[in-house]
């Protein structure tokens, strides 16, 4: 095993969830056949801090079914605007941006500022990578690539999900095959440090419960390194403080997680036992890791529902749980909904409760597990 980021065999084990499911390979319903199962482990590099997926190839790739959420559409045409008021010299700029899994892209909003997409092979003077590094396994490499396509004086602009909240609240849900780094604001200064990068300011982001977004540039003409804000310096304080680079507080989200999962577990076992109905609401990619940590399958969750269309007749990885229209659980009023895409959980009750809804109870899963009904809610952390 060598470092998906800097190449060092400085790299150590300090979580092991078991072996577990692609998470974005979802069977047909029908489907008996057994589901392969790799280690779903990660590592920490001693070099760089880089956290990242263990030894293993790329499994079962699918293309995504899922259907964009309209809290990331918000949240990409938000930060767009934001970005152009607070850099105006990027309006109408050239603009280049890697793609990602999750969809969020930011080209419709800067193509309706007035900024213009880059050729293939045109550098850019601005380059965005929303959520897209993480689903690349060699790290370093991709981050490199992102940094040749920027033009002279050119901003990259990198929005991931932040490690920290990751740890802090234990978000082991988040981790899974596909996702081959988990990164820190610091990580990113030391994997960038040697392309000449350097970043110039951070914010953080409630997306995906809890995500950065970096600028970097080259440096100086001069030589000179670009100097920090203060923005930086309060992430880099907070992930010392957390000591997310450390082995301590890495393997307590192992324990952590078996934690959380065995108070889901046990709750969903308790609704049974008190004759109450429970059915779940989202199929994301980070549903296989959580059921299959909380030993939840169809006697604890009968089925689950999803927006996507092509979710429909297929079933959970490793639990195999039923996925089923959303039209299903409305006609179903289960007295409690687990809210699988617990991120968006304000975005999901609303849509539920929209002509009356029926009084139901919502299970989120994160940072512990707790109920909320449609009178609380809000951010629920």
């Amino acid at each position: 095993m060598t470092c998906r980021g800097c190449g060092s065999e400085r790299v150590q084990r300090v979580v092991d969830l078991g072996p577990h499911t692609a998470s974005d390979y979802f069977p047909p319903a029908t489907s008996t056949a057994k589901d392969g199962r790799w280690p779903l482990e990660l590592w920490l590099c001693h070099s760089c801090t880089l956290v990242q997926l263990g030894p293993l190839e790329p499994v079962l790739p699918e293309p995504p079914l899922a259907v964009e959420s309209a809290t990331s559409l918000a949240h990409a045409e938000k930060s767009v605007r934001e970005l152009l008021a607070t850099r105006p010299e990027l309006v109408g700029a050239t603009v280049a941006e890697f793609a990602s899994h999750h969809g969020g892209s930011w080209l419709p909003s800067l193509r309706a500022a007035g900024c213009r997409e880059a050729g293939e092979e045109q550098r850019a003077s601005l380059v965005v990578d929303v959520h897209g590094l993480a689903h690349e396994p060699a790290l370093g490499s991709s981050l490199a690539l992102r940094a040749e396509r920027l033009a002279p004086g050119g901003q990259l602009l990198l929005e991931f999900h932040h490690l920290l909240p990751l740890v802090v609240e234990c978000q082991f849900d988040t981790i899974r095959h596909g996702h081959w780094s988990y990164l820190s604001l610091g990580t990113v200064r030391r994997l960038a440090a040697p392309l000449d990068l350097h970043v110039t300011s951070v914010r953080q982001v409630p997306l995906f419960g809890g995500s950065l977004q970096v600028m970097l540039r080259h440096g100086a003409p001069n030589g000179r390194r670009v100097p920090d804000d203060e923005s930086v310096r309060s992430v880099l304080r907070d992930e010392l403080a957390a000591g997310i680079d450390d082995p301590g507080p890495l393997a307590e989200l192992q324990a952590g997680a078996f934690r959380s999962a065995a108070v889901l577990h046990d709750y969903l076992v308790d609704q049974r036992r008190q004759g109450r109905s429970v059915l779940g609401y989202g199929a994301p990619s980070k549903a296989p890791v959580l059921l299959d940590v909380s030993r939840i399958g169809p006697d604890l969750l009968p089925f689950t529902v999803d927006a996507a269309v092509g979710k429909h007749g297929r079933r959970i990885p490793g639990s195999g749980i039923p996925i089923r229209p959303v039209e299903d659980l409305r006609a179903a009023r289960p007295d409690v909904v687990l809210v699988l895409t617990w991120d968006i959980a304000d975005e999901v009750i609303s849509q539920l409760e929209s002509g009356g809804g029926w009084g139901a109870e919502y299970l989120l899963p994160m940072p512990t597990p707790h109920v909320i009904t449609a009178a609380t809610t809000g951010d629920p952390r």
